[in-house]
């Protein structure tokens, strides 16, 4: 028997271990060195005994080895949880397990038969929604995506020259990463991120860490409500894949609205093929259900997306493919022009 899809339904065991594992902060305490059962669970505040059933479990899933009945350390595949390393992937895993979204794709059915996202039975929220209006959470999506992006991001900047735009504008910036990214490459560019208020902190941070605060404005607003004008070249990245048909053909025309006629939109996403293949990242199908479940979103193919620019008042100038995460699809840069 083929034992690959039994496997494949008891992923949801290695999930929440590794969700419990960054929740408890159980890579931080082993940073110390080798530790008891017993002397992690005290620093973690956790039960002694679970934590020894973590550990055996962890031991499995190479995040730690076992020297003897009651020591553990933690391994070079195990140091990527902790919070203080440059490689951290705690937030990612916290962010990709956490309760919102595990409710959500527990729905799956329903959304399938519905073609709605998945709510919340007590809040009515999305996962996507209750994101934004926690505070944590937010600042968890944030970072994931940053430090998910970075390939893409160096990737970006070399294939497509920013440096043509005095002034870049990236609406829905999250913490001004791919901005920062794109002001390092062009030195006599400056820059706008514009995005919620509680962005805001983390975005400044982010542009001091790169050396470009000085070329940069932090602006708040909703790009879904109205847009700034003013920039030469306005960049949606991985925004419209959370959305709708309905709603981002409304934000596009509100980037419409806001463009002179010189001006240029750079929409970057991933571009799902027409027909897929056993040979292709199953990241597309994947992706493309959890942005149904959890914002109502979806992946969309290149004439999709044409659709969506042309509903919008815009036409396609360019496409330019960027490398991404290895073993995820490459995305896209989308270059559009005011279609009058």
């Amino acid at each position: 028997m083929d034992q690959s899809l039994l496997q494949q339904a008891t992923a949801y065991l290695p999930a929440q271990i590794l969700y419990a594992t960054a929740e408890l902060g159980i890579a931080d305490v082993l940073a110390e060195g080798p530790l008891s059962a017993a002397e992690v669970a005290a620093r973690a505040g956790a039960d002694t005994a679970a934590v020894l059933r973590l550990l055996r479990a962890l031991v499995g899933l190479g995040v730690v080895a076992q020297a003897d009945a009651d020591t553990f350390a933690l391994t070079e595949t195990g140091a990527q949880l902790r919070a203080d390393v440059p490689d951290s992937i705690r937030d990612t895993i916290l962010l990709c397990t956490m309760p919102a979204l595990w409710h959500a794709w527990g729905e799956l059915a329903t959304a399938v038969r519905t073609g709605k996202p998945v709510r919340d039975r007590d809040t009515g929220y999305t996962a996507f929604e209750t994101t934004a209006r926690h505070a944590e959470l937010s600042r968890l999506y944030r970072t994931a995506k940053a430090r998910a992006s970075l390939e893409f991001t160096a990737s970006a900047v070399k294939v497509y020259d920013f440096s043509a735009f005095g002034v870049v504008a990236d609406l829905g910036g999250d913490c001004g990463t791919f901005l920062a990214a794109i002001l390092a490459s062009a030195p006599e560019t400056r820059g706008i991120v514009y995005d919620l208020p509680q962005a805001h902190e983390q975005t400044a941070e982010t542009l001091r860490e790169a050396g470009v605060a000085d070329r940069c404005e932090i602006a708040g607003g909703d790009a879904a409500v109205a847009v700034e004008t003013g920039a030469d070249a306005y960049v949606l990245n991985h925004v419209l894949r959370d959305m709708d048909d309905d709603h981002a053909v409304a934000l596009l025309r509100n980037c419409r609205a806001a463009m002179g006629r010189e001006a240029r939109l750079i929409v970057v996403e991933t571009v799902m093929p027409v027909v897929l293949s056993a040979e292709d990242s199953p990241a597309y199908g994947m992706t493309d259900l959890n942005n149904l479940v959890y914002a109502g979103g979806r992946e969309r193919t290149a004439e999709e997306y044409r659709a969506l620019l042309r509903a919008a008042g815009f036409a396609v100038m360019s496409t330019t493919n960027a490398a991404s995460t290895e073993g995820l699809p490459d995305y896209q840069l989308i270059e559009c022009a005011p279609d009058d």
